[in-house]
C-alpha cells in the first residue's frame, strides 16, 4: 500500500482503510473481535476483548473532532463504526449477558484495554455515555471500577487506572483520590532526568517509555489541565525534555530505529509525536508532523497486511518468531495510538503546519538509555547500546536489547536455534564451547558506561568465558574491540549486519534474477563485502580473523525475510585474547563510497589508534575501557 499523507481527511482514511476489513470479525453484539488462532498467556477470551478495546485507539479520536467537512459516505462510516461499538460496549460490561467480557481480576490482561475504552469515553462523552440507560450505565461503571479494587504490576499499567479514574472525574462519577495518588506516585518513582522514566525495571528504557508513560501523561495533560494543573504542567515539561532525544530514535524519513520489546505495535512507536501536539506542547509543529505522517507512510509500504487485510503480529512483515508471550491476534492494533492526530481539528496547528525536517547531530550521546545513536544523509539511524538487558523474557529478549548495535535501515534477527545459521547472530559476539555449535550471546552486564566517544560493557557469555567489549561508532562504520578471557577452548563468531538475499519486486541495475550474484560477495583477506544491488554489508578482521559469509535460517531478521550475514570466525585456546574488527552496512550509499570511509585502525602493544573523518581516538589494549 503505497499513500501519501498531507492532511486529516489522508489520515482518516488509512485509519478507516485499515480497520474496515475487521467487520466480518465481530461476535454477534460486537464485543468481542476475533482475528486468529495463535495463542495468547492470557487466553482467548481476553484475547478477543483485546482486539475489540484497540480499535478505540482511532476511533475514540475520531468521533472526537468535527468531521462534518468530511464526504458524506466517510461521515457514515464514522457513525456505523460508532453504533457498533456503544453496542459492544454495552453487552461487554452487563453481567448477564452471553458476550460479558469477566469480572475484571488481579494483575488482569483486561485492565490494559480498560484505558482505551476510559479514554474514548472522555472524549465522547455524548456519544458514549449518555445514550445509555440508567442500568446500562450502572454497569458500565461497575466494570470499569473493578480496576480500583484489584492489584496490578507496577509498571507502566498504572496509568490504565490513572485513565480510568480520569474519566470518571470528569464524568462527575465516583473516583478513588488514594489510588490516583498511588500511581502517580510510583509513576514518578521511575522518573530518571531530563525527560526519561524506566518502566519499573532500570535495565529496560525502551519504547515503553514513549508510547505508554509519556502518551498516557500527555492525555492526562491536556484533559485534566482545568482541574490538575500543576501535575499537568510537570508532565508536559518532562515531555517535552523526552523530545529532544527521543526524536533521534526515528530519521527524517519515518523510518524508527527497531529496539526492545513490543515491536510489533510498529507504528504505535510515533504516537508520542502525535500526543505532543494534542498536548498543545511548544514544540516545532512541522517536525511533529513530518515525524508521524511520514511514519506511518514508511509502515503502509511494508507488507504487513495479511490477505483479508488484518493487521498480522510480527515487525516488517508476518513473523511470529520475534513475537512475546502476550501478542494475541488483536495486539498489534496497539499502533493505532498514533492516530490520537484525529482528534486534532483541521485548523489546528498540527495540520496547518508545513512538514519540517529535524536538524540531526551526525552523533549524540543519549545519557538514560546508555546509547550513542548516529544519523546520515541517507535517513540511516544507528544506536549503540549497552546497559540494557530484559529481565524475565517474554521471547527474544537477548535480541532486543543486548546487540551491539540497531539499524532502521537493516534491523536485527532473532534466534531460532544455536547454530551459526539459526542463531541470528548479526551485530553481536556468539560463543560456543569448542566443536560443539551451541552458540550462546550476552545475558546482562557486569559493567558498562557510555561517552560521547564509545559504548562500553564488561560481562559473562558462558562459563568460564567473559568479556569486555568497546564499541566506537564512526558514523558510517563502527568498531568493535574485545578482550576476551577464556578458561576453556571456545569457537567465537563476531557478526556483522544482516543484509537481504533478494530483492525480487525491485529493479536492480545489472541484476535480473532478483537474489544476489556469489560474485557481489569478495573477501580479500581478512575482510568481506557482500555489496548486493540493493545494499552492503561488510565485516573486516583487524586482528587476522577468518570471515565466512552465513546463510541465516528464513524469517530471523525483523525487517528482510531472507538474509545473509557476514561473520569472522575463530577458535580460541584457553587465555586473554584481543579482537578488533570494523563494521558497516547500509542500503542507500554506494558501495564504494561506503567502503572508502572504512577507519583507520593501528594496533600497537599499548593501545588501538582510530582514525576516521578528521578525528584521532586511543583504546589502550591492556584493558578496553
Amino acid at each position: 500500500m503505497k499513500i501519501s499523507l498531507q492532511n486529516r481527511g489522508d489520515a482518516i482514511q488509512v485509519f478507516l482503510d485499515m480497520i474496515r476489513p475487521l467487520k466480518p470479525f465481530y461476535s454477534e453484539h460486537h464485543a468481542f473481535l476475533h482475528l486468529g488462532d495463535t495463542g495468547v498467556h492470557y487466553g482467548e477470551k481476553s484475547a478477543e476483548m483485546e482486539g475489540f478495546a484497540r480499535i478505540l485507539w482511532g476511533l475514540g479520536p475520531l468521533w472526537s473532532a468535527d468531521n462534518t467537512n468530511l464526504p458524506l459516505a466517510v461521515q457514515e462510516e464514522i457513525s456505523d463504526w460508532l453504533t457498533l461499538y456503544r453496542d459492544g460496549i454495552v453487552h461487554g460490561t452487563s453481567p448477564e449477558d452471553k458476550e460479558y467480557w469477566g469480572d475484571i481480576f488481579d494483575y488482569d490482561q483486561k485492565m490494559v484495554e480498560v484505558s482505551a475504552i476510559s479514554f474514548s469515553i472522555a472524549l465522547n462523552r455524548k456519544e458514549l455515555w449518555d445514550p445509555l440507560t440508567e442500568n446500562e450505565k450502572r454497569n458500565l461503571y461497575n466494570w470499569l471500577d473493578g480496576m480500583n479494587q484489584h492489584e496490578m504490576p507496577d509498571n507502566n499499567w498504572r496509568y490504565f487506572r490513572i485513565m480510568t479514574n480520569m474519566m470518571f472525574r470528569l464524568l462527575g462519577l465516583p473516583w478513588s483520590k488514594e489510588r490516583m495518588e498511588e500511581d502517580f506516585d510510583l509513576i514518578d518513582s521511575f522518573y530518571i532526568d531530563e525527560g526519561w522514566y524506566c518502566d519499573g525495571t532500570p535495565t529496560q528504557i525502551d519504547y515503553y517509555v514513549a508510547f505508554a508513560i509519556h502518551h498516557y501523561g500527555l492525555i492526562y495533560s491536556k484533559l485534566m489541565y482545568e482541574i490538575d494543573p500543576e501535575r499537568c504542567n510537570v508532565l508536559k515539561e518532562r515531555s517535552k525534555k523526552f523530545f529532544y532525544d527521543f526524536v533521534y530514535w526515528f530519521s527524517n524519513n519515518g523510518e524508527e530505529i527497531p529496539f526492545g520489546r513490543s515491536l510489533t505495535y510498529r507504528f504505535a512507536h510515533s504516537a508520542p509525536f502525535a500526543a505532543m501536539a494534542y498536548a498543545d506542547l511548544d514544540l516545532d509543529y512541522g517536525v511533529l508532523k513530518n515525524l508521524v505522517l511520514r511514519n506511518l507512510e514508511s509502515w503502509m509500504k511494508r507488507p504487513i497486511f495479511d490477505k483479508a487485510g488484518v493487521l498480522t503480529i510480527g515487525y516488517g512483515y508476518p513473523n511470529l518468531f520475534m513475537s512475546e508471550n502476550y501478542n494475541g491476534c488483536g495486539s498489534p492494533y496497539w499502533c493505532n495510538k498514533v492516530f490520537l492526530i484525529l482528534a486534532l481539528h483541521e485548523d489546528h496547528p498540527f495540520w496547518k503546519a508545513q512538514p519540517k525536517q529535524f536538524q540531526y547531530k551526525p552523533k549524540k550521546n543519549l545519557k538514560y538509555p546508555h546509547m550513542i545513536v548516529t544519523h546520515d544523509k541517507y535517513d540511516h539511524a544507528l544506536a549503540y547500546v549497552t546497559g540494557q538487558y530484559l529481565q524475565g523474557d517474554h521471547g527474544q529478549g537477548r535480541a532486543k536489547y543486548e546487540k551491539f548495535v540497531y539499524s532502521n535501515q537493516l534491523g536485527f534477527s532473532i534466534q531460532r536455534g544455536t547454530t551459526l545459521e539459526e542463531g541470528g547472530f548479526d551485530s553481536t559476539l556468539a560463543v560456543s564451547v569448542k566443536g560443539e555449535n551451541r552458540y550462546c550471546v550476552r545475558h546482562g552486564l557486569d559493567e558498562f558506561y557510555v561517552d560521547e566517544e564509545k559504548v562500553y560493557s564488561k560481562y559473562h557469555l558462558i562459563t568460564g568465558v567473559s568479556v569486555e567489549s568497546t564499541i566506537i561508532p564512526c558514523l558510517s562504520w563502527h568498531v568493535r574491540i574485545h578482550k576476551i578471557y577464556n578458561e576453556i577452548p571456545i569457537d567465537i563468531a563476531e557478526g556483522g549486519f544482516s543484509l537481504p538475499q533478494e530483492r525480487c519486486f525491485q529493479v536492480a541495475k545489472g541484476n535480473t534474477t532478483g537474489r544476489f550474484d556469489p560474485d557481489d560477495v569478495t573477501i580479500n583477506g581478512n575482510t568481506l563485502v557482500a555489496g548486493f544491488p540493493w545494499g552492503t554489508s561488510c565485516i573486516a578482521s583487524e586482528t587476522g580473523l577468518t570471515p565466512v559469509l552465513i546463510y541465516s535460517m528464513p524469517n530471523t531478521n525483523l525487517f528482510y525475510n531472507l538474509t545473509v550475514i557476514p561473520m569472522v570466525c575463530a577458535t580460541l585456546e584457553p587465555g586473554v585474547h584481543l579482537i578488533v574488527d570494523s563494521v558497516c552496512g547500509d542500503i542507500h550509499e554506494e558501495k564504494e563510497k561506503l567502503l572508502a570511509k572504512k577507519p583507520r585502525v593501528e594496533i600497537t602493544d599499548e593501545c588501538i589508534n582510530i582514525g576516521y573523518e578528521e578525528k584521532e581516538l586511543s583504546v589502550k589494549t591492556g584493558s578496553s575501557n
